[in-house]
C-alpha cells in the first residue's frame, strides 16, 4: 500500500506537511521555494543537474525530481519530458495565484534547457526566457559519432554504469563558491549514469529541432570558459532561433555558474537580468 501523505519525508528525513511542495502526476513529492515580492515580475527558476536552489529576486522555485530535497532516484529520468511536464504544472499553479503578474522564466544549466523546451511547449506563457549558462547542445568532445554510438549500446546492456561525476572544480572561478558546492549535502555528487546522459542528448537534439520555431524573447548569458555546457550552444541559439528581440552576452574567463562566480560577475549578471527583465514589464495603468 502506498504510504500515508502526512508520513512522507524528504531523502533528508523532513516531513513534507513542513515543506512547501507540490505533488507531480507520479504522485512524487517536489520541495518549492517562494520569494514573494510587492510588485512584478513573476519568476520561475530551474537549476541545474545535481543543484537543488536559487534565489534571483524571484517568486518561485520547483526542485526537479531526483534533486535536492525533491522525492524521486538520484540524477535518473525515465524521459526528460517529465521536468518540462512538472514544470508546467508548477507554472499553472503560480499562474493561478497571481494570474495578472508577467511570468518570466530562469533557467540555469540543464534547467536552461528544461526552460527553453518549456517555453516552446506554452509560448503564451511567459513574457520572456533568462538563460544562464544553459545546456543547448552537448560538448563536441564528448558527444562525438562513435562516443554517441558505444553510449546507446551501453545505455541498453548498463544503463545505470555510471560516466564520472560533475568536476566541482569548472563551476566557480572563486574558490569559496566551489567549496561551497562540494559541501552542500543537497547537491549532488556522485556519478552520471548513461542513461541520464542519454536523456540529456535527447533533449539537446530535441532543442536544435525547435531552434527555427522559437520566436519568444530570451537573454543568454554564458562563461566562455565554460566546460560544462559548451558556449557553443549558446552561439546555436541566438544565431537560430527566429525571434526578434533575443540577447547574448559572453563574460570572458568566466566559468558555468556566472550567479557563483566571481562577486563582479555576480554583481554584473544580478544587475544584466533584473534590467532585462524590468525592461519587458508591461507599463503600469495611468503612465
Amino acid at each position: 500500500m502506498p504510504e500515508p501523505e502526512g508520513n512522507r519525508r524528504s531523502p533528508q528525513g523532513v516531513p513534507y506537511t513542513d515543506l512547501p511542495h507540490i505533488v507531480n502526476a507520479d504522485g512524487l513529492h517536489l520541495f518549492c521555494r517562494y520569494w514573494e515580492p510587492d510588485s512584478p515580475p513573476n519568476c520561475f527558476i530551474l537549476h541545474g543537474a545535481g543543484r537543488h536552489t536559487y534565489m534571483l529576486n524571484s517568486l518561485s522555485l520547483t526542485v526537479s525530481v531526483g534533486h535536492g530535497k525533491s522525492e524521486g532516484e538520484r540524477m535518473d529520468i525515465k524521459n526528460f519530458q517529465i521536468y518540462v511536464r512538472d514544470v508546467l504544472q508548477h507554472i499553472d499553479i503560480m499562474k493561478g495565484r497571481y494570474p495578472k503578474l508577467p511570468v518570466f522564466i530562469i533557467g540555469h544549466s540543464m534547467g536552461g534547457a528544461i526552460s527553453i523546451l518549456t517555453t516552446c511547449e506554452r509560448p503564451q506563457d511567459f513574457a520572456g526566457v533568462v538563460l544562464i549558462g544553459p545546456m543547448v547542445q552537448m560538448n563536441a568532445e564528448s558527444a562525438t559519432p562513435f562516443k554517441v554510438f558505444m553510449a546507446k549500446i551501453l545505455n541498453r546492456l548498463t544503463p545505470k554504469l555510471s560516466l564520472g561525476s560533475i568536476e566541482s572544480k569548472w563551476v566557480s572561478r572563486d574558490p569559496k563558491q566551489v567549496e561551497a558546492y562540494d559541501t552542500d549535502e543537497l547537491n549532488y555528487h556522485g556519478g552520471l549514469r548513461i542513461s541520464f546522459g542519454m536523456q540529456l542528448m535527447e533533449a539537446a537534439a530535441r532543442i536544435e529541432r525547435e531552434l527555427p520555431n522559437i520566436t519568444w524573447p530570451f537573454f543568454i548569458l554564458h562563461g566562455n570558459a565554460d566546460k560544462l555546457c559548451d558556449i557553443r550552444g549558446a552561439h546555436l541559439m541566438y544565431n537560430g532561433a527566429k525571434s526578434t528581440d533575443k540577447k547574448l552576452k559572453v563574460y570572458e574567463e568566466a566559468y558555468h555558474a556566472l550567479h557563483h562566480d566571481l562577486p563582479e560577475t555576480i554583481e554584473s549578471v544580478l544587475k544584466e537580468v533584473s534590467t532585462w527583465i524590468l525592461e519587458r514589464l508591461p507599463a503600469p495603468h495611468g503612465s
